[in-house]
């Protein structure tokens, strides 16, 4: 059950990106203190995103995100532009490195990405040893009121590192909206959530997954207890308490049982509506969710999920999540699945997209998604929110949550 190191997903993320042969991954070694990127001379060399997770203290555990050069002009330029690009969105700071004197139009349309995504930008003014920032250079910089340390990345680098750790700290309030906590604050401290956890073919063997280890976690950090019961022996469970619960957490796969077996006066929900609010926008996750209640044939539904896993043979998204689409709708839908860090090009033609809970994604790259999702005016919900408008009980299973029920019954 243990988690050995904090998962990637909860790991501040810094994308660093820039022309070719500014230095980036010789700023990426740098800060890492070891050969993590290939560095050379000659331009382009970095042709692959590069991902380093390390410990960056005082900052804490990070993923540093390595990209090529946004003026590639090689023969795979557009295609590693592109990649790079994709990678960028998942960075929580975004870090511009240039050289001394060299800003253009690329340099501008990162920051103005950056700005729209609502990401901070750190621009690191790397080799100057070979040459120092003009003062009209700084100026500019300054008028475009970005923040920016200087110094090179050759030799030891420590006092670009410590310059460039001093202005991330600086930075860290600038980020998006902290999500809530996970679950604590929804009961008081010193009061009890009971965790709902089937043992099927899904469960990993000898351990319980991410969402479930960090609800246990959150609890315990919020001076609250749990219960963790399967769900065949919850009922009998819940019956022995000489008090009731103050929530119930379950799987979506089991929510309709749960429901049936809960009392209406205690709060109940689900791990993946837990993680629709603690890694994107439950109002708007909610939102979508409230198209299912109007799907019409030949409608196409984009099952997407954050990471790549071997399908089971009754698997959530290829083979449940779509019979009981099919069920509930009444009619012949499109469905299709997706897994990875990127939708497919054609996100348009979908009426709605039904994503995972994001449990190894971090909160900028669901708020990300989504935004992808309402730039092609195409609806997104996910797992757990589906799944108990399919079952017949989102709005029990909505009941913490008063403003996502309002967004959900303002679709139907």
């Amino acid at each position: 059950m243990m988690l050995p190191n904090t998962p990637k997903a909860g790991r501040l993320h810094i994308g660093i990106a820039g022309r070719v042969n500014v230095g980036k991954s010789s700023f990426l070694n740098m800060l890492a203190g070891q050969d993590v990127a290939i560095t050379s001379a000659i331009p382009g060399t970095t042709t692959d995103v590069v991902e380093k997770t390390m410990e960056l203290l005082p900052l804490g555990p990070v993923t540093l995100i390595d990209t090529a050069g946004l003026d590639d002009s090689s023969d795979l330029g557009a295609q590693r532009i592109e990649m790079s690009k994709k990678a960028l969105r998942r960075a929580d700071i975004l870090t511009i490195v240039v050289t001394p004197d060299a800003w253009s139009g690329h340099e501008d349309d990162l920051v103005n990405e950056a700005r729209a995504a609502k990401v901070p930008v750190l621009v690191v003014i790397n080799k100057t040893d070979l040459k120092e920032p003009s003062p009209d250079f700084l100026s500019l910089i300054d008028v475009k009121r970005l923040a920016w340390v200087s110094g090179s990345s050759t030799a030891s680098g420590e006092g670009l590192r410590q310059a460039f750790k001093d202005a991330v700290r600086g930075l860290l309030p600038t980020l998006y909206t902290a999500p809530p906590s996970l679950l604590g604050d929804l009961l008081p401290a010193g009061g009890l959530a009971v965790l709902v956890v089937p043992i099927d073919l899904g469960a990993p063997a000898g351990r319980l997954i991410v969402p479930q280890v960090q609800a246990l976690r959150d609890l315990l950090d919020n001076d609250a207890g749990a219960l963790v019961v399967k769900d065949r022996e919850y009922a009998a469970t819940l019956a022995r308490l000489k008090t009731p619960p103050d929530l119930v957490v379950c799987d979506s796969q089991v929510v309709a049982r749960v429901v049936a077996d809960t009392p209406r006066d205690v709060p109940l929900t689900t791990f993946s509506i837990l993680f629709a609010r603690f890694k994107g926008e439950l109002d708007g996750l909610a939102r979508g969710a409230g198209v299912l209640n109007h799907l019409r044939p030949g409608d196409r539904i984009l099952i997407a999920e954050g990471c790549s896993h071997h399908p089971l043979e009754d698997d959530i998204g290829r083979v449940k999540i779509p019979r009981w689409l099919r069920q509930f709708a009444g009619c012949e839908l499109t469905i299709d699945n997706c897994a990875g860090h990127d939708f497919p090009l054609n996100i348009a033609d979908y009426r709605l997209v039904i994503h995972c809970g994001g449990c190894v994604m971090t909160r900028q790259e669901m708020v990300s998604r989504m935004g992808e999702a309402a730039a092609a005016r195409v609806q997104m919900t996910n797992y757990g929110l589906a799944i108990s408008v399919l079952q017949g009980v989102l709005e029990r299973a909505l009941s913490p949550f008063p403003n996502a029920m309002e967004a959900y019954r303002g679709v139907l």
